[in-house]
């Protein structure tokens, strides 16, 4: 919702308009707390097994529970407000949260996307070099590139408190872009690369470089059907990972390209195209909990562990009895121990969580902001918000 005074008959026009695409008000956030709900339920979960025990001891179980983290913030900071605008005509929260909503999602989205990429490293030296990099690969080194994720997520993000202000256009108290529109396009332009081009380009060599020294190393040490079938599931996983990341993002970002330096007229057509970007690009942070079900029976066994203890808790309170305690868990690792050989990588990978099964997500993006559905757009050229 941005743009400048325009005229009465345009106002109208647009109005038309949205009366056309009222299932919007059902459908879309009906899907939005499908998203909700999946990604705040499974990203709870993963951070409930990793913490249960103390089981967040290792450096890949440390970049997952921040992952974990930057994703179940992300859901909770930006779902419910960006499902409003299409339900509700102006911005109802107020001037502080207008600023600070779309800080913490730009916040949370810089920490989803630098965790990928800081995990695509951990996992390269743990395959490549894996006795050298013990001394690197520490939990305290890790807890240290956290803080560095974080302190570098609020670097970028920090603009972001300035970039929204809430005001009156027309009779309608609406959240929408400050800047000035170059100001805006720089900054946009500032948040692909930093938190999409660059990081895809850091996953794809340090994958691109791990696939080839599994691909040529694997064989000649272990023969047999299980070292192809480890091959092809590193393989499948490194792709499916890596490309879930890419293509959930990539609608949105090539949007948001074509807005500044294309054509991106207002159209029913267009606006269908950016509820698509935010729904693909918000899904992402849902279905990474579900990657870790499918690809690691370390996930699978806490999961079930977990809601196996919620189910029995259930019927003792309902009949008034007083459970003391959950199950007893053991401790570990929920991932498998990384090995020290491309014997035991291969035997990981086929056997259930390959040590590349913690990046998923995301992450990470240009998260949209308020609505396209400009409330006072010059005629003849509407103007859209880029964010």
């Amino acid at each position: 919702m941005n743009g400048s005074a325009g005229a009465g008959a345009e106002d109208a026009s647009e109005a038309g308009g949205r009366a056309s695409w009222q299932p919007e008000a059902v459908i879309v956030p009906t899907l939005f707390a499908l998203i909700f709900l999946v990604g705040a339920v499974g990203n709870a979960l993963v951070l409930a097994v990793l913490l249960r025990g103390g089981q967040a001891v290792s450096t890949t179980n440390l970049f997952i529970l921040n992952l974990g983290v930057a994703d179940l913030c992300f859901i909770v900071c930006c779902v419910p407000f960006q499902a409003t605008i299409y339900t509700l005509d102006g911005w109802v929260f107020g001037s502080l949260l207008c600023k600070a909503v779309h800080f913490l999602i730009f916040l949370t989205m810089y920490a989803s996307s630098f965790t990928l990429a800081a995990v695509s490293l951990d996992r390269y030296l743990a395959i490549r070099y894996p006795l050298h990099s013990r001394e690197l690969r520490t939990p305290r080194n890790a807890l240290a590139a956290i803080g560095l994720i974080w302190g570098l997520s609020l670097l970028f993000s920090g603009p972001y408190l300035s970039y929204y202000r809430q005001s009156q256009l027309a009779n309608l108290t609406v959240c929408h872009p400050a800047w000035s529109a170059p100001r805006r396009r720089a900054m946009d332009l500032c948040t692909f690369v930093f938190s999409y081009l660059l990081p895809m380009l850091v996953l794809g060599l340090t994958y691109a470089r791990t696939l080839r020294y599994l691909w040529r190393t694997v064989d000649p040490v272990a023969t047999g059907s299980s070292a192809r079938r480890a091959k092809r599931k590193v393989t499948r996983m490194i792709i499916t990972v890596a490309a879930l990341f890419c293509l959930c993002w990539m609608p949105h970002h090539a949007l948001i390209l074509c807005v500044w330096f294309g054509r991106f007229p207002l159209t029913p057509a267009t606006y269908a195209l950016r509820i698509l970007s935010h729904l693909v690009s918000y899904a992402n942070s849902c279905v990474n909990p579900i990657v870790y079900a499918l690809v690691s029976k370390h996930f699978r066994k806490g999961f079930r562990k977990i809601c196996a203890g919620l189910l029995r808790r259930a019927p003792r309170r309902a009949s008034g009895r007083v459970c003391t305690s959950a199950p007893g868990t053991r401790g570990g690792s929920v991932l498998e121990r990384e090995s020290t050989d491309v014997t035991h990588v291969s035997e990981a990978a086929g056997t259930s969580a390959p040590v590349l099964t913690t990046l998923s997500s995301p992450a990470l993006s240009l998260v949209p902001g308020p609505s396209w559905r400009d409330q006072n757009a010059p005629s003849g050229n509407p103007t859209v918000d880029a964010t």
